[in-house]
């Protein structure tokens, strides 16, 4: 367990020994967490000073409870061993600063990049700790607000159908007549056909199925500006992939 990524439920199961009291065993008596120095405030932070590299990540993640905690990265180890510089119980600026200034000056001085998200607490953290670093925006999540616009502009159209069909259904009722919502060509009402349209919006139209594209044609059909919107978030894509340099990039997005 100390040399290969296994859990003790999985080794115990191979040695016919409950797992829950391996990992017990192992924890108290084989592994070193007695006496380990984080141990007291393990809790709210850990630091792994050796892992410091020249290039860092930083994000926040949901563990267990859904608590958030925020994670410093050495992108050189790849996800393997060393990768963990730091975690920190939260997301508060001040104290992500607190534990990442216990590594010495001289060392945080060295980092020249770090990849982060577009979160204000993190900005501030990274440009008081490392003062020589490069702050680059995660891709993901630049293209995430593409699509989260184009999602909005989806549930804006949405609501809009709702609330025509519900001044339809109330007329009917006005009237005393039955009301039949318009049924698409695909089977999908138009309230539907927006609802069912969400997840074909994050794909690239050369990945949609049969069944997809009909959908995509029928929206687009009804609906132009989001048809607009959609490509503007995969020509958005596509200078990530093709674009070598921010000037090149900068020439891409004058649209």
């Amino acid at each position: 367990m100390d040399n290969h990524p296994i859990s003790c439920y999985h080794l115990g199961h191979y040695f016919q020994v409950e797992g829950k009291q391996l990992q017990e065993q192992y924890k108290e008596h084989i592994s070193d967490y007695s006496g380990w120095d984080q141990k007291d405030h393990a809790h709210e932070w850990m630091l792994f000073a050796g892992n410091l590299s020249s290039r860092l990540s930083i994000d926040e993640t949901a563990l267990s409870n859904g608590e958030l905690y925020t994670i410093i990265t050495n992108k050189e180890a790849k996800g393997r061993k060393g990768a963990i510089v730091a975690m920190i119980k939260g997301t508060v600026a001040e104290d992500i600063i607190g534990v990442l200034k216990k590594i010495p000056e001289r060392s945080r001085k060295r980092v020249q990049e770090v990849t982060m998200d577009m979160a204000a607490n993190m900005q501030l953290a990274i440009k008081r700790c490392f003062v020589n670093a490069h702050r680059v925006i995660d891709r993901f999540h630049v293209q995430k607000l593409a699509y989260d616009a184009v999602q909005e502009c989806r549930i804006k159209y949405r609501w809009a159908a709702l609330d025509l069909e519900n001044q339809a259904v109330a007329q009917a009722r006005k009237n005393k007549a039955g009301y039949q919502p318009e049924v698409l060509s695909n089977g999908d009402t138009l309230k539907q056909l927006l609802a069912r349209s969400r997840y074909l919006l994050f794909k690239h139209h050369s990945k949609w199925t049969a069944v997809q594209s009909k959908r995509a044609e029928l929206l687009f059909e009804r609906y132009p500006q989001l048809k607009h919107a959609y490509e503007l978030s995969l020509r958005l894509g596509d200078i990530f992939k093709v674009c070598k340099s921010k000037e090149q990039a900068f020439k891409k997005l004058a649209l």
